[in-house]
């Protein structure tokens, strides 16, 4: 009995369901997501925020007595004059030397936003001497940015006259990093 109910489910089925086609699979391919791509933009993004923090009409007061200095309000009291006796030395160095004010700018935010992301916390900038723009220009667009510490002109084994110390804030999982 069995078979038979098994031969009258077949033929019922087969007679319900004749004249169907059997549906073709359509794939779909989705395009490879590009990390690369994305990670080079959000750098470019992060790049142009750290350069719109520099103004040239604002003019923050700096000391015009001896060299070059900057502390931020809430920075150790003591980092100018580590700064001043060379205690930290430079992981990074930026020479500015030969461009021009935009592409100075650019560098000091490209570099700042390099700064972060690896977990640097003392760079230097060489500016140079030459006209003075670019001396007078950078200590005032450095003052500017909410993540520099503290600048100090650099001693003479980093360029002297022509170069900045600068020392930027790192979140604390960046700095326990850095001192172990």
């Amino acid at each position: 009995m069995t078979d038979k109910n098994n031969d009258d489910d077949f033929s019922l089925f087969s007679a319900e369901f004749s004249g169907i086609k059997k549906l073709t699979q359509d794939t779909i391919k989705l395009a490879p997501k590009n990390i690369k791509k994305k990670q080079m933009v959000q750098e470019k993004v992060a790049a142009n925020f750290e350069t719109e923090h520099f103004s040239d009409g604002f003019q923050p007061h700096l000391s015009d007595e001896g060299p070059v200095r900057y502390k931020r309000d809430d920075a150790q009291k003591y980092l100018l004059k580590q700064l001043r006796r060379g205690d930290f030395s430079p992981e990074i160095i930026l020479d500015l030397h030969g461009l021009n004010q935009l592409e100075a700018k650019r560098e000091l935010g490209a570099l700042l936003a390099c700064c972060k992301k690896e977990g640097l916390y003392c760079c230097s900038v060489l500016h140079g001497v030459g006209t003075y723009v670019l001396k007078k220009q950078v200590p005032l667009w450095l003052a500017q940015h909410p993540d520099i510490l503290a600048f100090h002109q650099a001693p003479l084994e980093f360029g002297g006259h022509g170069a900045l110390l600068v020392l930027v804030e790192l979140a604390d999982w960046q700095m326990k990093r850095e001192f172990e």
